[in-house]
């Protein structure tokens, strides 16, 4: 079914075949969006209305024994609107059923196990939605990217994760993963408008411009993040990130595809409703 304002599902515009190598992507596009900035705000206000029910209902057969979950995996480069997409999507749903973590540079101990340790902690809850601000992803990333470890240990993860999604789907979850495309020039103004404002001095980090020296480097291990972890059960969408506005509603498309797919039904009582009744009204005389 194709959402209100979109020329077709998001699902099927935005998978890594359909955009085109990863460096060469429209950042200012809205594909497949037909309506304007305005009528996003209004139909992003109306669709979360949507997620958020379909969200009670996946917390509400959590709670009576289903183990299914679902996990969004966030990826992008400094600024391009990861926390945003938390606090503006995932804030229009119930926050008891969202499990958000978020994963920096790895702690001591954190260094001292599989580099899935930390991940394996966060998986989500049956019944919840979980948010990875950054993921284990950043393993082929970053660590790629500035040599952390060597070729021979950090080629090998592809596989590894492959394995590990295809684990986690086996035992219920849904995964969404979505690749953020920001242009290097928009980094630059939002990180330009950080130090304009002293209000978000707090965002700012230094080492976010000594990244921006590497950003071809990243581009390239984007590219190979998707060529080899995009799969059937747990396929890569790709969102130009440019627009906050965009990348916004093209996550809650995505999230309520998701769970409409589950087919999630109110789960029924486990108690005799009419006896139930007969007890309340009779506390009432």
């Amino acid at each position: 079914m194709t959402p209100p304002g979109w020329s077709a599902a998001p699902r099927d515009l935005l998978r890594p075949s359909a955009m085109g190598p990863f460096a060469d992507i429209d950042h200012e596009s809205c594909l497949g969006f037909t309506k304007s900035k305005a009528d996003g705000a209004e139909i992003l206000a109306q669709r979360g209305v949507v997620l958020a029910g379909l969200q009670e209902r996946l917390f509400a057969n959590g709670r009576s024994g289903d183990t299914r979950s679902v996990l969004l995996v966030l990826q992008g480069m400094d600024t391009a609107g990861k926390g945003g997409i938390v606090r503006n999507v995932m804030g229009m749903v119930d926050p008891q059923g969202v499990a958000h973590a978020s994963f920096g540079k790895p702690t001591e101990e954190e260094l001292s196990h599989d580099f899935l340790w930390r991940i394996h902690k966060q998986i989500p809850p049956a019944g919840h939605i979980g948010v990875f601000d950054r993921s284990h992803y950043e393993d082929v990333l970053v660590v790629r990217v500035h040599n952390l470890v060597p070729r021979s240990v950090w080629e090998p993860r592809y596989d590894i994760i492959n394995q590990f999604e295809d684990e986690l789907i086996a035992s219920g979850t849904v995964i969404i993963k979505v690749a953020l495309a920001l242009s290097f020039e928009e980094q630059g103004r939002r990180l330009a408008e950080r130090l304009d404002r002293p209000d978000k001095y707090w965002k700012y980090n230094p080492g976010d411009v000594d990244e921006r020296g590497f950003w071809s480097d990243y581009q390239a291990a984007y590219q190979a993040m998707l060529d080899r972890t995009d799969t059937p059960g747990a396929p890569w969408y790709v969102v130009p990130a440019n627009r906050k506005w965009y990348a916004r509603l093209a996550v809650t498309e995505l999230l309520i595809d998701a769970l409409e797919r589950l087919d999630l039904d109110w789960p029924p009582a486990d108690f005799d409703v009419e006896v139930e009744k007969a007890r309340l009204a009779a506390t009432r005389e």
